[in-house]
C-alpha cells in the first residue's frame, strides 16, 4: 500500500523475521495466542487476556492489532511485528514511542508461542528491535518491564545490558504485584552483526521522523 508503507518494513536476524503483519499473519498469530503463551497459574499480564477461552484469544489477538494500527500517529505509536521462525508466526515483539521525536524514548514488549519458549528466539527479537530503535529510529532510551515473577522476560532484559529504573505497582487480577523497570542508554548499547532493517525510510514522516 502507498499510503501506508508499514507493511513492507521488516527486520532479519540470523534466525528470524520480524514484519509488520498481513491479515494472514495475525491469523496465525492468533493460532499461537489459543494454543498458549505462558503455564497456568502464571500470569505475565497486566490485562488478562491469555486466561479467556481459545477462540476469544485468537479475535482479541487480531483486534488488538486493529487498534494499534487505526491509532498509530506521528504522537504517539507502536510498531507490532509479528516474529517468523523457520516459516512459522512464533510470536509478536512491539517497538513504541511517545512524542519519540523530542524524547527519544521508546518501549518493548512481546510475547512468545509457549512451544517455542527456551529456544533463544525472546532474546533474539528483542534484539532485533533494540537494532531498530537504536541504529534506525535515532533512539537515546530504550525501556522495559516486567513483572517480579516472569523470570524469563527479566532473564532477557538483564543479558542485553538494561539498568533498574525503579518499580511500579499495579492491581493484577484483583491483588497488588510489582513491575520491575529497567532502561537501556544507547551508549550501553552494542550493534549487533547479522541484523538488517528492510524498507524503514518511507515509514520515518508517518513516525514523526
Amino acid at each position: 500500500m502507498r499510503n501506508w508503507p508499514f507493511f513492507q518494513l521488516s527486520i532479519t536476524t540470523p534466525r528470524l523475521e520480524l514484519r509488520y503483519p498481513s491479515p494472514e499473519d495475525l491469523d496465525e498469530l492468533g493460532d499461537r495466542a489459543a494454543e498458549g503463551v505462558h503455564e497456568v497459574g502464571v500470569m505475565p499480564f497486566l490485562f488478562p487476556w491469555s486466561e479467556s477461552a481459545p477462540a476469544e484469544r485468537s479475535r482479541s489477538t487480531i483486534q488488538y492489532h486493529f487498534r494499534q494500527w487505526g491509532e498509530l500517529s506521528a504522537a504517539k505509536w507502536s510498531l507490532d511485528f509479528v516474529v517468523v521462525f523457520e516459516g512459522q508466526v512464533v510470536g509478536t515483539q512491539a517497538l513504541s514511542g511517545e512524542d519519540f521525536a523530542v524524547l527519544r524514548e521508546v518501549q518493548s514488549g512481546s510475547w512468545l508461542g509457549r512451544r517455542f519458549q527456551g529456544m533463544g528466539i525472546g532474546t533474539e527479537m528483542r534484539t532485533a528491535v533494540l537494532h531498530l530503535a537504536f541504529e534506525g529510529l535515532g533512539a537515546a532510551y530504550a525501556t522495559t518491564e516486567a513483572f517480579e515473577d516472569n523470570h524469563s522476560s527479566l532473564a532477557v532484559t538483564k543479558k542485553l545490558g538494561y539498568q533498574e529504573d525503579g518499580i511500579t505497582l499495579h492491581k493484577r487480577q484483583g491483588k497488588p504485584v510489582v513491575t520491575r523497570n529497567f532502561r537501556l542508554p544507547r551508549e550501553d548499547w552494542s550493534p549487533v552483526e547479522g541484523i538488517e532493517i528492510h524498507n524503514l525510510g518511507p515509514c520515518l514522516p508517518l513516525l514523526g521522523l
